[in-house]
Order: C-alpha cells, then sequence, then structure tokens
C-alpha cells in the first residue's frame, strides 16, 4: 500500500511447460527443447524453452518440422506431473513472501503487497525476493508489480526481469507497451494489424464498447488489459494440507539401485520447496506407478522431522528392500505431511543436540541392524510394575529434568550417613540363588563365584499385577546389605519362586 493505493505483484515463469520440465532436469537449461505430445507421426510441439524459440520453435509445430528448423532440438513429453509440481513450486514459493496469493493460471501468480514494505523495504526489493526464492525451487521468474492485476501482468511480460510501475501512472506505462510484446489469439492479432493498432496505448483509446461489440468476451478482456483495469475479483488460494512432487519415467524401473537415483531427485525438489516455507518433514508417503496399470504405496514416519533429501532417501531404500514393488515402475510421486521448522535452544548445562542429518543416519543404521520394533524413546507404563515400560516413536526432544525415578536410573534413598544413594536398574536382571530364615533372606549366591551372607535386609515390598490375565505377576522386593558394604535390591517372583538381582545402589 503507498499512499492508499493498492499494489500488487505478478510472478510470472515463461514457457512454464519447458520449465517444469527443465526443473527435473536442470542440464536441459542449456539446451534448445522443446515439450511435445501426441503419438509419431502426428506429435506436436505444445512448449518450446527460449533457446527453441530462438532457432524458430514455437508452439503448435509438427515435431519433423520444428526438427528441420532446430536440428539439436531435445524432445521431452509433457508432463502433467511436473508441471503440476512445478506449479505448486511457484506458489509455495511466492507464500513464503506474501500470505494472500491468487493462483491465476499455471506458472502464473498474483500477490497482494499490502503490509510487506515494512518487512522487505520498497517495491523493488520485494520483487527481487519473490524471484529469490522462485529460484531456489528450481524456476526462473519474472516479477511486475503495479496497482492493478492487469498492469502488473503485463510488466513482468516486458522490461526488466523486475518491473515496477510507478503508482498512479500505469496507464500512460502501458501506453507505450507494443501489441507485438505480448501474446495474443491469432484472430485477434490479426485484427489489431488490420485496425492499425501498434501499442496498447492505441487499443486502450478505442471505446470499450464497440471493441466489445465487434470482438466479444476476448476483445474486452484486451482492452482491459491494455488500460490496466481489473474486472475480477481477487480469489485467494489457499495451500494444500500436504506437499506432493512427482515425476514419471520414460522407462521401467525394477530394480532398487536404478530406483534411488530417481527418488534422490524428486525428494531433492519437495525440499527445495520445503526449505523456502520453512517446513520439515514428519511422514512420507511414496506412490509408484507400476507397468502393470496398479500402484505401489508405502508410508515412513520419520524418527525425527528432516529437511534434507539424503537421510530420507536412505530409510526409502532400506523400506522398498524390505517391501519391493510387485512390477516395475513407471512412475514416482512422493507426498509430505510436514510441521514448521523450529529454532530449539539448547540447554545450559546439556551437550549440544545432534544435527538432524547425523541423528537420522544413527537412527537408520539401528534400524537396519536391530528392526524398527527395537528403536525409540522408553516411556513408563502406567502400572504398579516398577521395570513396566515401552517404545515411542523418538523424537529427538530430550526428557525434562523432573525428579529422578527409578526408571530413569535416578531413584534415591536417604542415607542418615552417606547421603542419597542412586538406584541403578539392570536389563536384564540377572538370576541369583538366596537361602532364607524365616522367610528372610539370609545367604546370596550368583554365577560369579560369589556367595556371601547377608548382613541386613530391608523387605519385603510386595508388587502385584495382571492377577485377572494370563501375565499375571508377583513379586516380593528386598533391599539387602553385604558384607563389602554393597547394597543390593533383590527381587523374589513368586509365582515362579525365582531370585533377580534387579538393580544396585551406588
Amino acid at each position: 500500500m503507498v499512499d492508499g493505493l493498492s499494489r500488487l505483484a505478478c510472478v510470472r515463469v515463461e514457457c512454464f511447460a519447458a520449465a517444469a520440465v527443465e526443473r527435473c532436469e536442470p542440464g536441459l537449461r542449456e539446451q534448445p527443447l522443446a515439450v511435445v505430445t501426441g503419438a509419431p507421426p502426428v506429435t506436436r510441439v505444445v512448449e518450446a524453452n527460449a533457446g527453441a524459440r530462438a532457432a524458430g520453435v514455437r508452439p503448435g509445430l509438427a515435431e519433423a518440422e520444428a526438427l528441420v528448423r532446430c536440428p539439436t532440438l531435445v524432445r521431452r513429453p509433457a508432463s502433467p506431473e511436473a508441471e503440476t509440481a512445478a506449479r505448486h513450486a511457484l506458489l509455495e514459493a511466492c507464500l513464503a513472501v506474501s500470505p494472500r496469493l491468487e493462483d491465476a493460471a499455471p506458472g502464473l501468480v498474483h500477490a497482494d503487497l499490502a503490509g510487506l514494505e515494512r518487512l522487505f523495504g520498497d517495491d523493488t526489493e520485494i520483487g527481487r525476493r519473490f524471484r529469490r526464492h522462485a529460484r531456489a525451487v528450481g524456476l526462473e521468474a519474472r516479477v511486475g508489480i503495479a496497482g492493478t492485476r492487469a498492469a502488473a501482468g503485463v510488466a513482468a511480460r516486458v522490461g526488466p526481469p523486475v518491473h515496477v510501475l510507478a503508482p498512479g501512472g500505469e496507464r500512460a506505462a502501458l501506453a507505450t507497451v507494443a501489441l507485438g510484446a505480448l501474446e495474443w489469439r491469432a484472430e485477434l492479432a490479426a485484427t489489431f494489424a488490420r485496425w492499425g493498432l501498434a501499442t496498447l496505448g492505441d487499443l486502450g483509446a478505442l471505446p470499450r464498447h464497440g471493441v466489445g461489440a465487434r470482438l466479444g468476451p476476448a476483445g474486452l478482456a484486451a482492452h482491459d488489459l491494455a488500460v490496466g483495469v481489473d474486472r475480477t475479483p481477487f480469489r485467494v488460494w489457499t495451500p494444500p494440507p500436504f506437499w506432493e512432487e512427482a515425476q514419471g519415467l520414460d522407462w521401467e524401473i525394477d530394480t532398487v539401485p536404478a530406483l534411488v537415483p530417481v527418488l534422490e531427485r524428486v525428494l531433492a525438489r519437495l525440499c527445495a520447496r520445503l526449505a523456502v516455507a520453512h517446513l520439515l518433514i514428519e511422514v512420507l508417503e511414496v506412490r509408484f506407478a507400476l507397468v502393470s496399470g496398479g500402484h505401489h504405496a508405502r508410508s515412513v514416519a520419520l524418527a525425527a522431522p528432516l529437511g534434507e533429501a539424503g537421510p530420507i532417501v536412505a530409510l526409502l531404500a532400506l523400506e522398498i528392500e524390505a517391501s519391493p514393488p510387485p512390477a516395475a515402475v513407471t512412475g514416482v510421486a512422493v507426498s509430505a505431511r510436514v510441521v514448521p521448522r523450529q529454532a530449539v535452544p539448547g540447554g545450559l548445562w546439556r551437550p549440544p543436540v545432534p544435527a538432524p542429518r547425523d541423528l537420522a543416519t544413527v537412527l537408520t543404521r539401528l534400524t537396519l541392524l536391530v528392526g524398527g520394533a527395537n528403536v525409540g524413546t522408553p516411556v513408563l507404563v502406567d502400572s504398579h510394575r516398577p521395570d513396566d515400560y515401552t517404545l515411542a516413536p523418538f523424537d529427538g526432544h530430550a526428557a525434562e529434568d523432573d525428579a529422578p525415578s527409578a526408571e530413569r536410573g535416578g531413584e534415591t534413598t536417604a542415607s542418615a550417613v552417606a547421603g542419597p544413594l542412586a538406584l541403578r536398574r539392570l536389563r536384564p536382571p540377572r538370576p541369583v540363588q538366596v537361602d532364607t530364615h524365616d522367610g528372610r533372606p539370609a545367604r546370596v549366591r550368583d554365577a560369579s563365584g560369589l556367595d556371601a551372607v547377608i548382613e541386613t535386609a530391608a523387605g519385603p515390598w510386595r508388587l502385584s499385577g495382571r492377577w485377572w490375565d494370563t501375565p499375571a505377576w508377583a513379586h516380593d522386593e528386598w533391599d539387602i546389605a553385604l558384607p563389602d558394604h554393597t547394597v543390593w535390591r533383590l527381587s523374589h517372583d513368586r509365582l515362579n519362586n525365582q531370585w533377580l538381582l534387579t538393580a544396585l545402589y551406588d
């Protein structure tokens, strides 16, 4: 908003279908490229990049004629998946700058700039920011900024890559733009030439109702563009609840090593989009299109939210090896459920948190060695059994410094002389042999050859649970002192008449 005037930006990616393919294969940016559709011999060009257009290749040409005009032309089939992913990537890149967007067309985004000058500076700096974010997701964009979407759209097509029209001077600036600098339908361009119109100013000087009467809705839209007037409301775009990236294949892939490079490219593009939006992947879903016509899907919940492709690809490779697709793969699509990237301050007395990439690598190796069911965070179960715990998915956050407890190795018992003692649990507990006298432990022996008289025994503390079910348990716990001044905790399994050394006092 400048002096009460609205300011809008048009972010435009030229030759969008070709740009979507170049985003999947960056090496094609330096070569003449045509996106084609149809089956030979009636294959036709639907889009061409700047290099191909310089050689005379235009949309609508037969592929054979395009090859005659440009013998070095690289052809790629049209990919709706790549175009959809690129369209969302551009919108998400713009969303990192402005919260209010309009998805005008593939490769064309309108953004409301109200209030952004207080965050990013003047219009030119905002336009540069749009271009940087678009480039970060693999798209080269032009930006026009003006008081209306129509004027901003013309500014994005002509002039410098960031073209700002002065507030209130849009119509005068548009008047000098040649009609040939914009893309019109062939019959409309022929009519303008027949009428002797050379610039947008010439078209805007004609009465609007007369242009509409002769050319219909297309003429009215052209006249509105010439004078920089918006006739339709701003339709705000709402981002989808998930993020997706896809790529079709020109050949079948039936081995995991051949599939990994494809996953790397697809995930690299997805992670680039997430980095711009300051998001991390929490759950990743992979969907393979099969040569049989079916699909094979896998869902992977990450141990810690990640935004780097390398560790995720390593984990996906393990998942695919464990459950490979039943047929050769012809397409790959990945969708992610995301969480915001958060800055977590480190504790003053805690070691630094490992980098997510290093942490994910370690977790992946542990999963490969011991299985996914044996990797996680220990969590206490609401039970009277002292050693009852389970494993929950590891989230990477350190436990709070609560009061020490037995399950965390910090159980204490007061001692009048030596102060508190720490109870160190043994997992698994060690079997021992115990002689009793009048129901109290009197002598203990273990597999190491220890044979000692128990000087003091405190207890029993009787615990039981699950008496109504098959896994019932009933224990008596004793704290014993030995002649060498060590203190043990013994557990007597009353159901199996078995003694166990469960913990040591430090």
